[in-house]
């Protein structure tokens, strides 16, 4: 017996509004992605340019550019600048905060911004010293000293002083705190 082959038979929607209807949708949801798509890169394209002049970012690089002495330290480091020197990085702290019971304590991480390149082979002969100089400033805190946004630059201000009183190729110029927990 021979099978006979039937012509193939294209297969209509029962209700040609159903067809209508998967057409519609298919089209709202390109259209949809297309419109989020814009957004996005709307948001995108905003954020980069980040909506400045020239001019006060001119300032604010001679600004950075000039040389820190005493005071002007606290100022710069609270400057935000998108030009960020040579980093120094230590490893990680724990420390015991000031307590009445003892319990509390401060996970952190440092990162040092220097003035100066050059500075690099003298912080790495005094890594000694500067953890110390960490490590007892930060367990001289207790948990409301440094819980605050103004007492965690309060503290950075005490750590970039006294590790610039023992440098002499060149200054700390901020810190950032790279980790931060209290427990």
């Amino acid at each position: 017996m021979a099978d006979k082959k039937q012509p193939a038979v294209e297969e209509k929607p029962a209700n040609p509004e159903e067809g209508q209807k998967k057409n519609n949708l298919i089209i709202i949801i390109v259209g949809a992605f297309l419109v989020l798509l814009l957004v996005v890169g709307g948001l995108v394209a905003f954020v980069l340019s980040g909506g400045s002049e020239e001019q006060p970012e001119q300032q604010q690089i001679q600004a950075m550019s000039q040389p820190v002495e005493g005071n002007d330290i606290k100022a710069s480091r609270r400057k935000v600048s998108l030009k960020v020197g040579p980093m120094f990085a230590l490893n990680k702290f724990i420390v015991n905060l000031l307590s009445e019971n003892g319990r509390r304590y401060l996970k952190l991480e440092v990162n040092l911004e220097l003035e100066t390149e050059e500075l690099l082979v003298e912080l790495n002969t005094k890594i000694p010293v500067i953890r110390d100089i960490i490590i007892r400033i930060s367990s001289s805190k207790n948990l409301e000293e440094i819980s605050t946004e103004k007492g965690k630059d309060k503290l950075k201000d005490q750590i970039v002083a006294e590790i610039n009183k023992n440098l002499k190729d060149g200054k700390i110029v901020n810190v950032f705190f790279t980790d931060f927990v209290i427990q």
